[in-house]
């Protein structure tokens, strides 16, 4: 009986034993957890420069691990020349930028105060830089509570500067002030005139060009409603018109050939499940009049993000996102892929391809670099860690490589 004792006696102090180091290990794993950085940065726009880059964007690499803004010139082998960190209030993007002569001009969104951290909010960010990444000047912008700019163009005598202004929280009010909004400045970043379209709704301008001395801008006025928009030098607005239905963020590239507007973005596809978006091409005539569309049916949540013209061809990159069911439990969770793709001016497709790895990629924008085709973006390399990166294609559309 005494033996048994005993036998039950190291049975239990061995599982008690077991159940101490199974909770040293729990216990360690979640301050592991707790305490693991994860890692960003990420180029959303880029411009070419002589035979170098000059990239925006932003990234987490300071011990706060805020997002900061930054600008980054690279050497066409993408070698990083330099960079500069916007250090100025909290956390800070840039989402676009320009070239006027020896100057960059970099437009994005910050939490100045604050109150606009706690608030989670940002203003809109205008910053012009000399050639060295050094600042020259700088102007911010708030309207309703949560501002940004995306995008601009280089004017003989100034700035036309587009992007949004709504309440936090996408909250809607009574405010006229708000909305999609387009704002010229000087080439000292003076606020010149600025005028919106929207007012408390959920609008946003994502990009524009400038076509017989007019302004186009698109992005959306509310949910699932896209928007292209017409507007003379001094701001006056000419013409909107509607395109229904678009996925959330609307449409978001433009581009113009032989007085032919070319818009891309994705379309929601209705009466199917919510994972399904197919990526959207559109042309408009000069007064944004409606002509025809083409879209790209993938296998999930297609869209094309950025157009620009090549000759005759329009050069297209774009996202797929495939809705990976194993992995959505508490959150809906999508395995991401790029697009290249090439289409005629009448909407032929030349060139549809999906640029698919082991790891999740984003397309940002494009450009013609050296008789091939340079596209800006970043890629997963661990769970929430992202680099970015550039992808070059031939003018044939054949993949070339990354660096």
């Amino acid at each position: 009986m005494e033996k048994y004792k005993r036998i039950i006696k190291y049975i239990i102090i061995f599982c008690v034993i077991v159940l101490i180091i199974d909770l040293i290990i729990i216990l360690y794993t979640n301050e592991k957890n707790k305490n693991k950085k994860t890692y960003f940065d990420s180029i959303n726009s880029f411009q070419v420069v002589d035979k170098n880059f000059v990239a925006v964007g932003s990234n987490n690499n300071n011990e706060k691990q805020y997002e900061k803004a930054k600008i980054t010139k690279y050497s066409g082998k993408s070698e990083k020349l330099w960079e500069k960190i916007y250090n100025k209030g909290y956390n800070s993007s840039f989402f676009g930028i320009k070239q006027d002569g020896e100057d960059y001009i970099a437009v994005g969104n910050y939490e100045s105060s604050k109150e606009e951290k706690k608030n989670k909010v940002r203003s809109a960010l205008i910053v012009k830089y000399d050639a060295a990444g050094n600042i020259l000047y700088e102007n911010n912008l708030q309207i309703l509570g949560n501002s940004k700019f995306t995008n601009l163009l280089v004017l003989d005598d100034g700035y036309i500067v587009i992007g949004q202004s709504i309440y936090e929280n996408m909250t809607l009010g009574m405010s006229d002030n708000g909305g999609a909004i387009i704002v010229k400045y000087d080439k000292n970043l003076k606020e010149v005139w600025r005028k919106n379209y929207g007012g408390s709704k959920s609008g946003i301008y994502n990009d524009l060009i400038l076509m017989n001395d007019y302004i186009y801008t698109v992005g959306k006025d509310s949910s699932n409603t896209g928007i292209i928009s017409k507007y003379d030098l001094d701001g006056n607005m000419i013409k909107t018109t509607n395109y229904n239905y678009t996925d959330s963020i609307g449409l978001t590239g433009i581009t113009s050939y032989n007085n032919k507007i070319y818009v891309v973005g994705s379309k929601k596809v209705l009466d199917t499940n919510t994972y399904d978006t197919d990526a959207l091409l559109i042309k408009y005539d000069s007064d944004c009049d409606y002509l025809s569309e083409v879209t790209y049916k993938g296998k999930g949540l297609e869209r094309f993000n950025r157009i620009i013209l090549d000759d005759n061809r329009l050069v297209i990159i774009g996202q797929t996102g495939i809705y990976n069911k194993k992995k959505s439990k508490n959150i809906d969770v999508y395995n991401y892929n790029g697009i290249f793709a090439k289409y005629s001016t009448n909407l032929k497709e030349l060139k549809n391809e999906e640029y698919a790895l082991d790891v999740d990629d984003y397309f940002t924008d494009v450009k013609k670099y050296n008789n091939n085709y340079m596209i800006s973006g970043y890629s997963e390399y661990e769970d929430n860690n992202y680099l970015s990166k550039f992808i070059i294609y031939s003018r044939a559309g054949k993949l070339i490589g990354a660096q």
